[in-house]
């Protein structure tokens, strides 16, 4: 009894651990009430991955190696994958989860690559941890972005937030790192649009 009672509580610090923090560092969401489209761009150019902090090129590489020392030639199958993950799963898994959680809401408001709209939202993608699956035991994806409005008039910001550890969860198991990751942008989006709903409500 005394070690499941261990067990729940480690469990429970874990989970507390890997909690999604949202800062808003300055300005307020009250600027989209009535606004119904919203420009988005995703900015990966500092993005840094894992504890290590690599660079992209660098995970990239280590990753490579790491497969194809695995099984010739899945690294280079890999490395393909991952340059698509961006445009084919993460910007459009945020995108749609945003738009989902806000229309539920009755929120007009729908994001947009590329569109006209007075304000644009940048995504810029600060760190990135894969996260691991080993069946029984696994641990979630964290992705930290800075969500910065601008009004594109006048280029003033009119909200920033740090999202910080958005964790990529899953039901059941994911042994793809790239999905898991795109949960984590799902996470994002769908607070960064729960917060939106409660201040142009």
């Amino acid at each position: 009894m005394k070690k499941l009672l261990s067990f729940i509580l480690a469990m429970t610090v874990s989970v507390a651990a890997m909690a999604q923090k949202f800062d808003i560092q300055s300005g307020d969401l009250k600027f989209l009430k009535g606004v119904e489209t919203l420009n988005v761009v995703f900015d990966y150019s500092e993005m840094k991955l894992m504890k290590e902090n690599f660079t992209e090129a660098e995970y990239v590489s280590k990753r490579v190696d790491e497969l194809n020392k695995k099984a010739e030639g899945s690294g280079d199958l890999w490395k393909k994958q991952w340059a698509k993950s961006k445009e084919d799963l993460w910007n459009p898994k945020f995108i749609m989860i945003f738009n989902n959680v806000l229309s539920k809401e009755n929120v007009n408001t729908k994001m947009k690559e590329n569109t006209s709209s007075p304000y644009t939202l940048k995504v810029k993608v600060k760190w990135i941890y894969a996260g691991w699956d080993a069946g029984i035991m696994k641990q979630p994806a964290k992705v930290t972005t800075q969500l910065t409005f601008i009004d594109h008039a006048t280029k003033k910001v009119m909200c920033d937030i740090e999202s910080s550890d958005a964790p990529g969860n899953q039901w059941g198991s994911n042994f793809n790192n790239e999905s898991r990751i795109g949960e984590g942008f799902a996470k994002t989006a769908k607070t960064l649009a729960q917060k939106i709903e409660k201040e142009v409500k």
